[in-house]
C-alpha cells in the first residue's frame, strides 16, 4: 500500500477500536506490560504511562501477542515477502507473529532475524532464517528513537531487499526533539508505512470508555500529556 494511501486510512480510523484492539489494551494492562502512573523517560519526560513489551514472558503471553500482531498486519492490507525481527527484541515477535500468521489467516510468512555479531563460521553472517529477499516487513516493540530501523534499512539493503513496511505494538505519538515523531521520521526518510496494533489514541479511547475511579485519573493524565507532547494531527 502506497505510504500517502496509508496516512489517508490511518488518520480515518486513528481513535475508533477494533474489538481486537480493545482485547489488546487489557492485555496489555492485564499482563503489567502498560501501566499508569509516573515514569521518568530517557528524554526527561515524566509520562502518565509506561509500555514494556519484554513483560510479554509466558508462552501463553507471547502467542496471544503474536495473534495480534498477526491481527494488525492483515488489517492494515500491507504484503510482505519476508518479516523480519531485529535483535534482541523483535526476535521473538517475527517467530511467534509468523507462527499465527500461518494458523489463524492461511498465511505462512518466512520469518528472519539479525545477530548483533557476525558469526565467523558454520553458515556464518549476521541473518538467521529465511533469506532477505523481496519486500521485508519489520516487526518491532515500540520506535522511540528510530536507531535500531535505521540499522535494520542497512542490513536489508545490503541483502539486495526492500523494507516494505515497520509494525509495532504501540504508537506513542509523540514529538521527539523537533516537531516530528520518531515513527514520522522513518516513514519520511524511508518512505514506508508504519503500522501499530493500537496508539496512544486508541488506549486513551479504551480509558474513557472505562472512566470510572482510577482509569478516569489515568485518562486526565495521559490526555494532557498528549496535549503537550503529542504530534499534531
Amino acid at each position: 500500500m502506497p505510504i500517502e494511501t496509508y496516512r489517508l486510512v490511518r488518520n480515518a480510523v486513528a481513535t475508533t477500536l477494533q474489538p481486537y484492539q480493545r482485547d489488546f489494551i487489557a492485555f496489555a494492562i492485564e499482563q503489567g506490560v502498560l501501566k499508569f502512573g509516573e515514569f521518568t523517560l530517557k528524554s526527561g519526560r515524566v509520562s502518565p504511562y509506561f509500555f514494556n513489551a519484554g513483560l510479554f514472558q509466558t508462552g501463553r503471553a507471547l502467542a496471544k501477542l503474536g495473534r495480534f500482531y498477526a491481527q494488525a498486519i492483515v488489517d492494515s492490507g500491507l504484503q510482505a515477502d519476508v518479516l523480519f525481527g531485529p535483535a534482541y527484541k523483535g526476535i521473538p515477535l517475527a517467530a511467534v507473529t509468523a507462527a499465527a500468521l500461518a494458523d489463524h489467516h492461511d498465511r505462512d510468512m518466512p520469518y528472519a532475524f539479525n545477530r548483533k555479531e557476525a558469526k565467523t563460521h558454520g553458515e556464518g553472517g549476521n541473518i538467521v532464517g529465511a533469506p532477505l529477499s523481496g519486500d521485508i516487513l519489520i516487526i518491532d516493540d515500540v520506535i522511540t528513537a528510530g536507531t535500531a530501523i535505521r540499522e535494520v534499512m542497512g542490513l536489508i539493503e545490503q541483502s539486495g531487499a526492500r523494507a516494505g513496511g515497520v509494525i509495532i505494538a504501540l504508537d506513542r505519538q509523540e514529538r521527539g526533539q523537533g516537531e516530528q515523531s520518531a515513527i514520522q521520521e522513518v516513514q519520511a526518510q524511508y518512505g514506508m508505512p508504519v503500522v501499530s496494533i493500537v496508539t496512544l489514541e486508541q488506549v486513551l479511547t479504551y480509558l474513557e470508555e472505562h472512566a470510572g475511579g482510577e482509569m478516569l485519573a489515568y485518562a486526565e493524565a495521559v490526555r494532557a500529556y498528549r496535549d503537550r507532547y503529542g504530534i499534531a494531527g
